[in-house]
């Protein structure tokens, strides 16, 4: 119960960041910023409505839900948001890390993004019933194969966002940040059952 609460306290301690975030965005009239952490804000207000609203989600809708309702893997997401956020308008002032003045900061967001996506993807398949190994094997394969269709994404959006322009070196980059972030939520996840334990009696 302790811990809950700590973790609580964190997310909305995150939460306050991201609004600093929105508040400096309205100072410097960022207008992709203003959006940013609205949906930042929004996002992170979910599960907190959700535990209000019911103490347990749906049947049906247990595995999807689940890690909306550990308040350790919202936590986690909700650090990750916080950073991000941060890094691409640090706030009050106009400094975007992210895409100009330390453009490696992105590298940070991968590594944290690759933890929070790898985390959240792997809690949903371990509610599927499925052993440990086959939790991990589908959780990477799913997981490598969205990273790969983002950066292709960003790629081939480039024409049209000014501020995006990346060399094939550094889309190779993202990736293995994106993958060291997961292999991090593995080492946690099964070294201390954190912030979820996996399946361990089903063959």
């Amino acid at each position: 119960m302790v811990i809950a609460i700590r973790e609580r306290q964190i997310t909305y301690i995150s939460i306050l960041i991201v609004f600093i975030g929105f508040i400096s965005a309205l100072m410097y009239r960022r207008v992709d910023h203003i959006y940013r952490t609205l949906v930042a804000l929004v996002g992170l207000s979910i599960p907190l409505i959700l535990h209000k609203k019911a103490s347990d989600p749906p049947k049906k809708l247990e595995p999807v839900l689940m890690p909306l309702y550990n308040e350790k893997t919202m936590m986690i997401l909700g650090i990750f948001i916080a950073i991000h956020v941060s890094l691409v308008n640090v706030p009050f002032t106009t400094m975007d890390l992210f895409h100009k003045e330390w453009t490696d900061a992105d590298m940070i967001s991968h590594f944290l993004g690759g933890l929070t996506v790898w985390l959240i993807l792997t809690e949903i398949l371990n509610h599927l019933n499925l052993s440990e190994r086959k939790t991990i094997e589908y959780s990477f394969l799913i997981f490598i194969a969205a990273c790969v269709g983002w950066e292709i994404a960003e790629k081939l959006s480039e024409s049209e966002i000014s501020f995006i322009h990346e060399t094939l070196l550094n889309k190779a980059r993202d990736l293995v940040m994106d993958v060291l972030g997961a292999l991090f939520g593995l080492h946690i996840v099964k070294n201390r059952g954190y912030p979820f334990e996996l399946n361990h009696d089903i063959r």
